[in-house]
Formats: structure tokens, C-alpha cells, sequence
């Protein structure tokens, strides 16, 4: 995948018409009430620069998955609500997509305003990129901006099919995944070392397979470890397990042997009888655990040697918790401190390591955070994202 695409400042938005794609699929209370607006600052800069530009704005989205129906629960008027306080300008919401208020409001549109459609998922079409749609989404613009990462990997009308009738570049968002996370996997200080958490192998087999490649040392945790430590032949008592991918898991710990790069996994395992926050944690080596206990998060030996493993690294990419989050974060908040702590370029990929990194304070101390949970695992594994392939090369 090449990218090295046209950015948002490569192209000429003065006095035009922009229609940008955002991700403003924002977590909300059962009032409506927006809690978490990260994602809506996160498209700030990209908004504020083509207003100043003197580009008229055309905004859209998805939220939630209203399934092709229109559905009020997931109305967009909230978003353009808190866009407005965050613009401290008036924030246009069309009352529909392609119909008649979205064109007629696009159509009036003046250089350095800005105008939100509804929910582009109200739209079956939408989801199935429909060229027709994508057609009539164009009509209303000059240009097209994509600064929704974490929709990237998906080739949906706005994400993507959209770029075919009209100029194409990302915005300020996506340039810097792209640009950080590119170069961490093409041209990375070393030595680098991923460390992958999660449940399960079958989510992470690409990126494990593309890290072996790529990698110094990749770091093992969360519930995919036991597949593995089963897999060598380890007791894993009652603890998650993937016993369809036992020979997939051993092949990557040959791979990784035959490419010198050194598998780290836990040597010490806390557990308990049950999964419960009240549970009475209980701490053994690794793959030697009691036919009752189940492993919840990893032990104090094996955060000595992952932290230490850490400490001079030059590029550390992070994905996935290394325990059963809240209860026992130990782990996971021990992996956090010692990233924060090292000199190293660190890029946190989205979900859960995202949010664990937020909740305990070490976001400032990060490279970059991922805004995209399942684009950045596709990005790390290799694969082309249809909403960065469609945009224009340099």
C-alpha cells in the first residue's frame, strides 16, 4: 500500500465546495447527550483550516448503526450542536442525505460556512457503496477530504466510492496516522518492538504475522497468550483458548525462530477460580496453572520483563490489553508505564489499548494514539485501506 497521499494542504480548497468525511461516531447517554467528544476535536483542525481557506464545508458522517433506516436515535443534530459551540460558529444540519434540505443547503453554502448531512447510514446504500449514492454525494462538491480513519477500512460510499468523481485527499487526521504509523512499519527505529494483547490469536494472526517480518521482538499478553503457552505443550487450567488455532499459534512461534526475532511471552500468570471483580487473585507461573484456575492478567515477573524489554526500544507499536481490563489492569497499566517511560516512538492502535492509555493518564507521554481501532489492526497487518488507497498520490 503507498502512503504517500495528497494531503488536504496539496490541494487547491479556496472558494470551493468541500465535502468531508468525518468520524463523529461519538459515545452518547440515553438523553442523547454526547460523553465523549474526542472524536469531533479530533476533526477540528482539518474543519478550521479549509474555513480559513475561504472552502464552503459540507460535513458528513456516520453514528451508530441505524441500518439503513432513518432512525432519530441516531440523528446527527447533537454532534452539529457541539460543532457549533467548538467552531463558535452556526453548524447547518440538513435534514436528510442526498434529498432535498442537504442540496439546498449545499447549494447556498458560502465560502467559510459549514454544513452537516444526517447520518449517511440512514442510507442502505451507504454501506454498500453504491455509485449511484456516491454520484449524488459528489454533485453537491468540488473536492473530497477523508479524515476519518477509523472508517478507513471500509469501502463505503463516503469512505471511498466518493473519490471516484471527484479530486481526492485526506485530511490533517488521516496524514498523520498514515505518516506515523507508515513509517513505523517501512523505516522504524530500532530496535522495534509490538506488544499484542486481546482475547484472541484469530484477531492478530495477520498482524503477528506481518510484525515477525518487520519486528526485534514482539510481546505476547491478554487471553491469546494461553493459545500459545497450550499450543508449547503448557498448562493453562481453565483460561481462554483458541484449541482450533494451537497449529496456526506454533507456526508463528517457528516463524518467528527462523527470523531471529525473539517471541516474548508471560512467565508468571495471575488467576483466579472464577471471573468476577471480587475474585481472590492468586499468582503462578506460566503454563503450569492448576486444572481450576484461570489466568486473568500477567504476573509481576513477566511485567519486570516486558517493562525491561521496553526500556530501549526506539519504535514500541501497542495493541490490546494485557489482562481482563478493570479488575485486573494491573497489567496492562504496568505495559502503559513502561511505554510512557521509554524514549521510544510509541503508537498506541486504537480500542481498547487507546483507551486504557486515556484512562490512565499516560496519553500527553504517547507518539501518537490511534483514532481507529480496526483500521489501525488492518494498517498493521498490511492490508490496503479502501478509504486511504482511493485518495490521490503526491
Amino acid at each position: 500500500m503507498q502512503y504517500n497521499k495528497k494531503s488536504v494542504e496539496d490541494i487547491d480548497v479556496a472558494g470551493k465546495k468541500v465535502i468531508v468525511r468525518c468520524d463523529f461516531n461519538v459515545p452518547q447517554d440515553d438523553t442523547g447527550r454526547i460523553t465523549d467528544d474526542k472524536r469531533i476535536v479530533a476533526s477540528l483542525q482539518t474543519i478550521k483550516y479549509l474555513l480559513e481557506k475561504k472552502a464552503a464545508v459540507i460535513l458528513c458522517s456516520h453514528l451508530g448503526r441505524p441500518k439503513g433506516q432513518v432512525n432519530p436515535k441516531y440523528s446527527l443534530k447533537p454532534v452539529a450542536e457541539r460543532l457549533s459551540e467548538l467552531l463558535g460558529q452556526e453548524v447547518k444540519l440538513a435534514d436528510d442525505v442526498i434529498g432535498e434540505s442537504a442540496k439546498a443547503l449545499a447549494a447556498a453554502l458560502k465560502p467559510g460556512e459549514v454544513m452537516l448531512l444526517e447520518n449517511v447510514r440512514f442510507h442502505k446504500e451507504e454501506e454498500k457503496n453504491d455509485p449511484a449514492f456516491a454520484k449524488e454525494l459528489a454533485s453537491m462538491a468540488e473536492v473530497y477530504v477523508n479524515d476519518a480513519f477509523g472508517t478507513a477500512h471500509r469501502a463505503h460510499a463516503t469512505t471511498a466510492g466518493i473519490a471516484d468523481y471527484l479530486p481526492a485527499a485526506c485530511g490533517f487526521l488521516i496524514n498523520k496516522e498514515i505518516s506515523i504509523m507508515g513509517k513505523a512499519l517501512a523505516d522504524p527505529a530500532r530496535p522495534f518492538v509490538a506488544i499484542l494483547g486481546g482475547a484472541k490469536v484469530s484477531d492478530k494472526i495477520g498482524v503477528i504475522n506481518n510484525l515477525i517480518e518487520k519486528c526485534d521482538t514482539i510481546i505476547i499478553g491478554g487471553g491469546m497468550s494461553y493459545t500459545f503457552m497450550k499450543a508449547m505443550g503448557k498448562q493453562i487450567g481453565t483460561s481462554l483458548c483458541e484449541d482450533d488455532k494451537l497449529d496456526l499459534a506454533r507456526g508463528l512461534l517457528e516463524k518467528a525462530e527462523q527470523k531471529g526475532v525473539q517471541l516474548l511471552l508471560p512467565i508468571d500468570t495471575v488467576c483466579a477460580d472464577h471471573f468476577a471483580a471480587d475474585a481472590e487473585p492468586k499468582t503462578f507461573d506460566a503454563g503450569n496453572l492448576p486444572d481450576h484456575m484461570m489466568g486473568l492478567d500477567i504476573g509481576p515477573k513477566t511485567i519486570d520483563l516486558f517493562s525491561e524489554s521496553l526500556k530501549d526500544a526506539g519504535t514500541v507499536v501497542w495493541n490490546g490489553p494485557m489482562g481482563v481490563f478493570d479488575a485486573f489492569a494491573v497489567g496492562t497499566k504496568a505495559v502503559a508505564k513502561a511505554i510512557a517511560a521509554s524514549n521510544a516512538v510509541s503508537i498506541i492502535g486504537g480500542g481498547d489499548s487507546a483507551a486504557a492509555v486515556e484512562k490512565l493518564g499516560f496519553a500527553n507521554r504517547m507518539t501518537h494514539i490511534s483514532t481507529g481501532g480496526g483500521a489501525s489492526l488492518e494498517f498493521l497487518e498490511g492490508l490496503e485501506l479502501p478509504g486511504i488507497a482511493c485518495l490521490q498520490d503526491r
